[in-house]
């Protein structure tokens, strides 16, 4: 039977060369919780930015072994197969963190920030931290730590983890109203698949204007835009073809 992992890492920062310093998931299966949280050693010290936002400090992680030497790390290979599903809230982040680990994903994998952006695109934010609150999870959240163990901070994998596994439920429910009689969880692969199609600048000469009205007043700049950004991501890319095309 299919599991679901729904893991988050923390890193030294946020650079091609950083690295897993904490890798904490839950393993979803029929009856029964897996709960995984272990701190990892680096080579590569921990910025100060980094080290701002999930307050792990050096000493924290001393001594430690290696990401891929944690028994966390050895269960996620043992559950690496196609028939699971992994759950990551901006997926490709922790996805290429784990890669440097020598982790390549077999797992179906559902990006909930992606699929947020499909199903909640008028939001002001798609943070996870944004939901807890606009969803009211803070006020489930302490009965589910307690039953599984858990220590709740905002930016610490395995608190981000159980957020995550509650707003998981909303946003299942909210697939399964907005596409009736299809299954939920292979929507939200399909939909972690799918280009979002971005409606508003939020940047730029065009800040606040939708992309069809500016497709319609000034689509010089929106070709420019696709021969001269080279940044541009995919999402605004397929954006700025769907406006112009039609």
């Amino acid at each position: 039977m299919a599991k679901y992992i729904i893991l988050d890492t923390e890193t030294t920062g946020t650079d091609e060369n950083d690295r897993v310093i904490q890798l904490g998931y839950m393993v979803l299966g029929a009856k029964d919780i897996e709960v995984h949280n272990e701190f990892c050693s680096s080579d590569v010290p921990i910025n100060f930015a980094a080290m701002e936002v999930h307050g792990i400090t050096p000493e924290m992680i001393q001594d430690k072994p290696a990401c891929r030497d944690t028994s966390a790390y050895k269960r996620l290979l043992e559950l690496n197969t196609p028939d699971n599903y992994m759950i990551i809230h901006n997926a490709p982040f922790d996805l290429k963190m784990l890669e440097k680990e020598g982790f390549d994903v077999q797992m179906k994998v559902i990006d909930t920030l992606r699929v947020a952006k499909h199903i909640f695109a008028d939001e002001d934010a798609h943070r996870l931290q944004y939901f807890r609150y606009k969803m009211e999870l803070y006020k489930e959240e302490q009965k589910e730590a307690d039953a599984l163990g858990i220590e709740v901070k905002a930016h610490d994998a395995i608190g981000d983890v159980l957020v995550l596994k509650l707003f998981l439920t909303k946003l299942r429910e909210a697939v399964q109203e907005k596409f009736p009689g299809e299954n939920p969880v292979e929507k939200m692969v399909d939909l972690t698949n799918t280009p979002i199609l971005v409606k508003t600048f939020r940047f730029g000469k065009h800040k606040g204007k939708t992309l069809e009205e500016v497709a319609r007043e000034d689509a010089g700049y929106l070709r420019w835009m696709l021969g001269n950004m080279e940044n541009l991501d995919d999402d605004m890319r397929y954006s700025i073809n769907y406006y112009l095309e039609s």
